[in-house]
């Protein structure tokens, strides 16, 4: 395979995932992992992506067309799983993201609850819904159809929910959670705030990568509604830190 070759399967990958690992594209495109380097080296000089340790992630995030096709039965078999976690009368907080519009579907006939999001799609579903709906505003991120900014994380400081549902771009492997933005980080953590109870919901596509900003640590949550099965080590690192998992 040609050097263009490899990199422009290297830039899809990045594309469509959001995030890639040396050791994996080295295994899987057969070559070494030198190579793997000076192939992301030459992305990012052509701004596609921008390298982290052990891998890159997208220099822009990943679009919503994109997440929605990524992993779809991992999110709906996560959203079944959640949807007992919810009662008539709660009031919800929904991350922006493809994991949490299933779980928007699962939920949205429960009777009498309250649903805040800051995602577009999420409040077109569930407009049509039973569900009473409030937007958490701000600046609108038009690649992924959600809100956020100062505007939307002032909007969370008069509000309490009773249960929460975040997602995430990546886990590292001291279990950190990351998403691409800042403004991204900084709403994820007040929105966290205002939830009694809070569930990360990932599939296990997540688990071994690094996005570029830091949001919380897996302990920060109720628990972590998950596809992936940790290795022995990070099972250890999670017992050890009090991280509650769930397997679905």
């Amino acid at each position: 395979m040609l050097a263009a070759e490899r990199q422009a399967k290297i830039a899809e990958l990045i594309r469509v995932q959001g995030s890639v690992q040396v050791d994996d594209l080295a295994h899987d495109l057969k070559v070494s992992t030198m190579t793997i380097r000076r192939d992301l080296e030459k992305l990012q000089e052509d701004n596609i992506l921008e390298r982290c340790h052990g891998g890159a992630v997208a220099k822009q995030e990943v679009t919503y067309a994109d997440k929605s096709t990524s992993h779809m039965q991992d999110k709906v078999r996560l959203a079944a799983r959640c949807a007992p976690l919810v009662s008539a009368g709660d009031n919800i907080y929904l991350d922006a993201g493809t994991t949490t519009y299933e779980i928007a579907k699962a939920i949205q006939n429960v009777p009498d609850i309250m649903v805040m999001t800051n995602d577009l799609e999420i409040a077109g579903l569930l407009k049509n819904s039973q569900a009473e709906l409030l937007l958490c505003g701000g600046m609108v991120q038009k690649s992924t159809g959600s809100m956020l900014g100062y505007y939307a994380t002032q909007m969370l400081e008069d509000f309490r929910f009773d249960v929460g549902f975040f997602g995430a771009a990546s886990i590292n492997e001291e279990l950190e959670v990351f998403t691409p933005t800042v403004d991204k980080a900084f709403l994820k953590r007040k929105a966290l705030q205002r939830c009694r109870k809070a569930y990360l919901v990932v599939d296990e596509s997540k688990f071994g990568k690094q996005a570029v900003t830091k949001v919380n640590h897996l302990a920060d949550y109720t628990a972590v509604i998950t596809t992936g099965r940790l290795s022995a080590e990070d099972r250890k690192k999670a017992e050890k830190s009090d991280v509650r998992l769930i397997y679905v």
